[in-house]
């Protein structure tokens, strides 16, 4: 069967069978349970009216338990077993996660996750903010929208092999496709190479460090003056554990600056970026940052066309800078709509494998949980370790999620 002829049948079908499902529910709820009729007219009403909803939902119930309820505890029970002669599985408890957790390539799984946790969720929310500012202001920001939400439509597969060009690498004495190595064979060693390849990196380093070091003192300030954390004690141990991964980037990042400027840099050698440790996870994160900042664009673009301009006007009579308004004005009424964005790429960034998958196979320690879980399943066919780290995911994911939605119910509130 032609492949498009079969999609144009599975929608019909599909769209048909929805259409179908609900006109003929209605008619049995109204004609043939509850009918509207007789001395019970009015109780059979009320009844039918009860019953509607459940009725509408049960396709999503049912798909949901059978598509994501039931894979869940196939995968939990997959964890706790192992491969038994006979084509059978074994319970043998926790020892799927003990060997796991004796892994190299687990922990730095978790450590490059961490650190896509950090960088991504925060850059694509800042340059989402900028972009959803910036382009309210000019006369062509619909453009520019458009342009900066385009790589939404391209899949992260699509994505990769674009980024996979701008990273390439050809011998020295060819012509260098690759943008990057093209820029940097521009660089001599001058003045110039200097300032662009280690005081503004450096600079941006510590930028970052301080941003982080502000949070940190920040949360730490809170803890120390008794201010209740949201979300009770959950609350209270994501702050506790946020600190400890913010303490180790500030150290990283300060490492990181003053490798950077005793760094000998191969100037004139076309460079394999995506093989350099350490430096190729932000060269992949890019991929992503460059694909959620559209989405972060509209979702905040909303938010701040919804703050009242009263608050801004008044803010404008008492004296305050544009800077003013928009960090002490506009950023703190849209903070519910900042954190729904940054937790929601969040999850995205904890499922990330096609990047890591299509440009690096997860080499050059650039592993990733969801590779990690996809070696382990499909090319080592250990399904006991791999069902182990999907639940890990699942179990990052979770607490990320209910926080996402209890957001999402109190902004509607």
């Amino acid at each position: 069967m032609n492949p498009a002829f079969q999609a144009l049948l599975t929608i019909v079908i599909g769209v048909g069978g929805c259409i179908t499902y609900f006109y003929a529910s209605n008619i049995f709820l109204d004609k043939v349970l509850f009918p509207a009729r007789g001395p019970n007219a009015g109780r059979n009403i009320n009844r039918a009216n009860m019953v509607r909803p459940w009725l509408f939902l049960m396709p999503a119930i049912v798909a949901l338990g059978l598509y994501l309820a039931y894979p869940v505890f196939a995968t939990a029970w997959l964890s706790l077993t192992d491969d038994a002669p006979g084509n059978k599985r074994v319970f043998v408890g926790f020892a799927n996660y003990s060997q796991m957790f004796t892994e190299d390539k687990f922990w730095e799984s978790m450590k490059n996750n961490m650190l896509w946790l950090v960088v991504v969720p925060a850059a694509s929310t800042a340059f989402g903010l900028l972009a959803a500012q910036l382009t309210d202001r000019i006369r062509w920001g619909n453009i520019a929208k458009s342009l900066i939400f385009m790589p939404m439509a391209i899949s992260f597969v699509g994505a990769s092999v674009i980024w996979k060009l701008i990273y390439d690498t050809r011998p020295a004495d060819q012509a260098q496709i690759g943008a990057l190595n093209a820029i940097w064979l521009k660089f001599d060693g001058g003045i110039w190479s200097t300032i662009f390849l280690k005081v503004v990196p450096g600079l941006a380093l510590l930028a970052f460090g301080a941003a982080l070091a502000y949070v940190v003192w920040a949360m730490i300030r809170d803890l120390m003056k008794g201010t209740e954390a949201p979300g009770g004690l959950a609350g209270l141990i994501l702050r506790v554990v946020g600190v400890a991964i913010l303490g180790w980037l500030i150290w990283s990042t300060l490492s990181g600056i003053l490798s950077l400027f005793g760094a000998v840099l191969p100037y004139g050698v076309p460079q394999t970026w995506l093989s350099q440790a350490f430096y190729n996870n932000f060269f992949l994160m890019a991929v992503l940052v460059w694909i959620q900042t559209g989405f972060a664009m509209v979702i905040l673009s909303a938010a701040l066309r919804g703050v009242p301009e009263d608050t801004i006007e008044a803010a404008i009579i008492d004296g305050a800078n544009p800077f003013q308004i928009f960090f002490k004005i506009k950023v703190p009424q849209i903070m519910g709509t900042i954190v729904v964005v940054w937790t929601t790429i969040t999850i995205v960034v904890l499922k990330v494998f096609d990047i890591v998958l299509a440009m690096t196979n997860g080499q050059w320690q650039t592993q990733v949980l969801a590779n990690y879980m996809y070696d382990k399943l499909f090319r080592a066919n250990d399904w006991g370790v791999g069902s182990a780290s999907a639940m890990i995911i699942m179990l990052l994911v979770t607490p990320i999620l209910v926080w996402n939605v209890y957001n999402v119910r109190k902004e509607m509130r």
